[in-house]
């Protein structure tokens, strides 16, 4: 098994988040491979809807920039990890560029699918999504859902699933290492 996990944040001082984080990624048994991407700590530059991944360099960002092995990992893991704390309600900017950035990774051509309009598949197997969110002193149910939705998008248009949710206050590194169904 692939984990990739994707963990943006900008919060310098947050220790309790970063650890928790990287004691997640050290958490898995050995026959489990975990990449653990510090987007923060990239050069990673925003989508500018350019479309040259999809028409004149398929499946190749015009950025050649920290994404690209991102990208390999993503699409070659079983499950992605989105870690974030919440600011201003969302997740952090730099898990949002490389969220807009996984693109890349479909076909622009459409097919409709549960009676919308999605991509096609680039490749014969795309990761499950788990989202793991540091939650802000003011988060209420309604900023968890509207992250959940977007990320429940995402899984949709990946021909995936969103497997967990989990807020950082209410979970363990247990429990997060046993949603992945390895243990």
């Amino acid at each position: 098994m692939k984990i990739s996990i994707l963990y943006g944040n900008p919060v310098t001082d947050d220790g309790q988040f970063t650890t928790f984080v990287e004691q997640l990624a050290a958490s898995y048994p050995e026959k489990v491979a975990v990449d653990l991407w510090k987007l923060d700590e990239m050069n990673l530059n925003y989508c500018i809807g350019c479309w040259n991944c999809w028409w004149k360099t398929p499946g190749e960002c015009i950025h050649h920039d920290d994404a690209v092995p991102i990208f390999r990992s993503v699409i070659a893991a079983d499950l992605v990890i989105f870690a974030s704390p919440l600011l201003a309600g969302f997740t952090s900017s730099s898990l949002k560029k490389i969220t807009d950035r996984l693109i890349v990774l479909m076909h622009p051509y459409i097919i409709l699918k549960k009676g919308e309009n999605h991509h096609l598949k680039r490749y014969p197997k795309y990761p499950k999504i788990g989202l793991l969110l540091r939650e802000e002193t003011d988060t209420d149910a309604e900023d968890i859902q509207i992250v959940t939705d977007i990320y429940q998008r995402l899984a949709l248009n990946l021909h995936s699933e969103v497997k967990f949710v989990k807020r950082l206050a209410h979970t363990t590194i247990e429990e997060m290492v046993h949603e992945t169904g390895i243990v």
